[in-house]
């Protein structure tokens, strides 16, 4: 498409859709505009690979995920497409700027962290690889939340991306299906039917995906709930006027916040709706497309194959049994030996409290039938294999253990590293491994090239094309064509140029939006991520304090300037958490504005960690910190993005950081810190925190000054709670892997005091990135767990 026929298609979509004319047009108006005259472009490719897929009758892939963080799509679809550089001349022949029109759309807050961005991610290679598949997700009007800080402490409000039109979608009135809740199961002639007490309307919103160079096009599907009554006319007209609007606004809450408290009760039966609501909307719409070609439910998993994204969709196991056997008529055994065929299942955490648990009270009552289908299930599980443990089960201590359900109900369990696999083997699901051996495999996560190296890092991305010629991005393996030039000195020159000219265009963000200025030619130290105990952010703060100490101590020592940044949210019920970030804001204030080493130390936590500001900071980071608790991260997808943008990575035996280390070799990586085993063997010693803390007077002197009230002085005692649990807990080895990670900081320095050894590091680091593209993940799935084939 040539700019002057974009050109026309936009100023069309400026009068007929947005109802402007280019003299009052205003920044939304244009890219109101642009969106749908990209939009335009992928609506074809979009309706061929549909009509395709039904033609040739493929294997479709349905992913059901709680979260799909997107972020903006406008500058996705137009590189994907192809038409970047024909939109930036449109836009600027009719006088706009395309970075402004792009920096306008809001993202999409349809996630929280990594779980969501991972599907954003794989959805986004299923259509470059043509692999046809439809995404289930909620659209959530206010997502997570939007974050701020008030005197540090994290504030939270809610995320109104919604409050103005979203281009991209498109209103599916016609698939619509209700989702019932709670009432009570009848037994009529000889058959269970559940009458529910409430119910609600799940309405279908459609996003189309379009993969790499718009050959094809896949479907995210989000439902928006709706009160099956709209609107008590009576009550109305009798004056109640908030009784008359109550079944609507009772719908409407389960879509419209991402992860609600559930430290109530109310708050626990939402979220249990919630993943009940997605995952019915979703398999009632997917038993009516396949019976719309087929007539023999028998033969599902030959053309359907649903992965549940950890477990919060758990639940589809017993609620397929139930549409395939009460609603469809299939004998009990027969909808469950279907259904187990239909269903994988990924694991993405290690934690105890990540792996849902519901009393069987709430489950009961939110899901009377679904209960008495859950205990049939586990009935049928330990006859089936009667040497089963008796502690090993679905129903255990009045409660529904979904972990144990998504593994009973899936003919694949995977985990998303190689270590993390390991783990879930030997310690998440022992037994269950070993009554089911060979059910669990790995697939280890990536990341899309397209967004996080090819659109985010243009800089970096002109220096490869230039180097190894293009089509890197669609086989990612080809970057290993760079190896060589990081032995060039002038390629490791123009590497330390692009990465200088993204350090710039960040340092200048910042001192908009935050006021702090900040040198491009420190070494920009990166911990982004949700906040939470295991990441160990608090580890980062305290090592940071102790440099600070240090820089005082002999400023004049030749020090390398360093910038600390942060960015993360806490849950907003995790106390722990949100005094981490209260800590790291104030000892910002102190550390920023110290005249002895604001020029040599610098801390910025921009708020309101998404998509948009990832793609930011990312490009620019010299230092990927992915210092979690060995043990702990089930694989992260941030390393691979800050890998594949050339930073080296300082970070423990966890998660993919063991894959990183294999690739990059260890010459490339800053490792420290305890191992897995001696993590577990660490443990075992009830005052190994104070032990730690005795040992190192550098962790001695930073938990006193915070003690002290050194970076609190309005509030001496603010932080003696996190100061306490550190000399008497300390469950995710801070204080153990302290020195370590301090001793680990200095060889950065060494390192980044050479700029030869350096810019070999960070180059070498992009050329052995080509294994964490999500290309070569969802090759994984279709092979070893989908059985689907490329529609290309």
């Amino acid at each position: 498409m040539t700019p002057s026929i974009l050109q026309a298609s936009i100023l069309r979509h400026l009068t007929f859709t947005v109802g402007k004319d280019a003299p009052h047009a205003v920044a939304h108006d244009w890219r109101m505009a642009l969106s749908h005259a990209i939009r335009d472009q992928i609506v074809e490719p979009w309706f061929a690979s549909t009509r395709r897929t039904w033609d040739e009758d493929k294997k479709r892939v349905y992913y059901l995920s709680m979260e799909f963080l997107i972020g903006r799509i406008l500058e996705d679809a137009t590189i994907n497409l192809g038409l970047y550089d024909a939109a930036s001349e449109a836009m600027a022949a009719l006088g706009q700027d395309m970075r402004a029109v792009i920096d306008d759309e809001p993202d999409a807050a349809l996630g929280n962290g990594g779980l969501g961005r991972l599907a954003a991610c794989f959805m986004e290679s299923m259509a470059t690889l043509g692999c046809p598949a439809y995404g289930y997700g909620i659209r959530y009007e206010h997502g997570l939340f939007r974050q701020h800080f008030d005197h540090g402490r994290q504030i939270e409000t809610p995320e109104n991306w919604l409050c103005e039109a979203h281009p991209w979608e498109f209103a599916r009135p016609e698939s619509a299906y209700t989702v019932g809740f709670k009432g009570h199961v009848e037994t009529r002639d000889g058959r269970e039917v559940w009458l529910p007490q409430e119910t609600v309307t799940a309405e279908a919103y459609d996003t189309p995906v379009i993969g790499w160079q718009g050959k094809w096009a896949n479907t995210l599907r989000l439902w928006g709930a709706k009160g099956t009554t709209d609107f008590d006319l009576e009550r109305f007209n009798r004056g109640d006027y908030a009784a008359a609007a109550e079944p609507e606004t009772l719908a409407r809450t389960l879509s419209r916040v991402l992860y609600p408290d559930d430290t109530t009760y109310q708050g626990k039966e939402l979220r249990l709706k919630q993943e009940f609501f997605l995952t019915s909307a979703a398999l009632q719409d997917i038993l009516r497309r396949y019976l719309a070609a087929n007539a023999d439910l028998r033969a599902l998993p030959r053309h359907v194959a649903i992965q549940m994204n950890d477990t919060h969709p758990a639940i589809a196991g017993p609620e397929l049994v139930r549409l395939l056997s009460d609603v469809h008529g299939l004998a009990f055994d027969e909808a469950l030996t279907i259904a187990r065929a239909c269903l994988g299942y990924t694991n993405h955490t290690l934690l105890p409290e990540a792996l849902e648990k519901w009393a069987t009270f709430t489950f009961g009552n939110v899901l009377p039938r679904h209960m008495q289908i859950v205990e049939r299930i586990d009935s049928w599980h330990r006859r089936a294999y009667p040497n089963r443990p008796d502690y090993v089960g679905i129903v255990k201590h009045q409660e529904v253990r979904m972990g144990e359900l998504a593994f009973i109900m899936s003919h694949r369990v995977n985990g998303v590293s190689a270590l993390h696999t390991n783990l879930v083997k030997q310690t998440l699901f022992p037994e269950l491994d070993r009554l089911h051996p060979g059910r669990i495999i790995n697939q280890t996560n990536g990341v899309t090239p397209r967004r996080w190296l090819r659109m985010a890092n243009r800089p970096l991305s002109k220096l490869i094309t230039h180097s190894i010629g293009p089509g890197w991005e669609a086989d990612l393996d080809r970057l290993r064509e760079l190896e060589p030039f990081a032995e060039d000195a002038a390629f490791r020159a123009e590497f330390a140029a692009a990465k200088r000219e993204n350090k710039v265009a960040l340092s200048n963000w910042i001192g908009r939006e935050m006021g702090i200025e900040v040198s491009p030619d420190a070494l920009f130290d990166v911990q982004i991520k949700r906040i939470h105990e295991y990441k160990r952010q608090l580890l980062n703060i305290l090592e940071t304090i102790s440099h600070w100490a240090r820089i005082r101590s002999n400023p004049g020592a030749g020090w390398v300037p360093r910038v600390k940044i942060f960015g993360g949210k806490a849950a907003p019920g995790y106390v722990v958490a949100k005094e981490i970030i209260r800590l790291i804001n104030d000892v910002a204030v102190v550390v920023n504005a110290d005249p002895v080493t604001r020029d040599l130390l610098k801390i910025v936590y921009p708020a309101n960690y998404n998509v948009t500001m990832a793609e930011r900071v990312i490009p620019a980071a010299n230092l990927s910190e992915q210092i979690s608790t060995a043990g702990k991260e089930a694989s992260g997808t941030g390393n691979m993005k800050f890998m594949m943008n050339g930073a080296p990575t300082i970070g423990t035996l966890d998660g993919a950081n063991v894959e990183i280390l294999q690739e990059v070799g260890a010459e490339n990586f800053f490792l420290f810190g305890l191992t897995t085993e001696e993590v577990q063997k660490r443990r075992e010693y009830p005052d190994h925190a104070r032990k730690a803390i005795e040992a190192s007077q550098p962790m001695l002197d930073v938990l006193q000054m915070i003690a002290e009230g050194r970076f609190s002085p309005d509030e001496p005692g603010r932080y003696h709670g996190l100061v306490n649990g550190m000399w008497h807990s300390d469950y995710f080895l801070v204080a153990s892997d302290f020195d370590a990670y301090r001793a680990a900081q200095d060889e950065v320095d060494k390192a980044y005091l050479d700029p030869a050894r350096w810019w070999r590091m960070a180059a070498l680091n992009t050329a052995r990135s080509g294994f964490f593209s999500s290309d070569r993940s969802i090759r994984g799935y279709m092979e070893e767990i989908w059985q689907a084939t490329s529609a290309l």
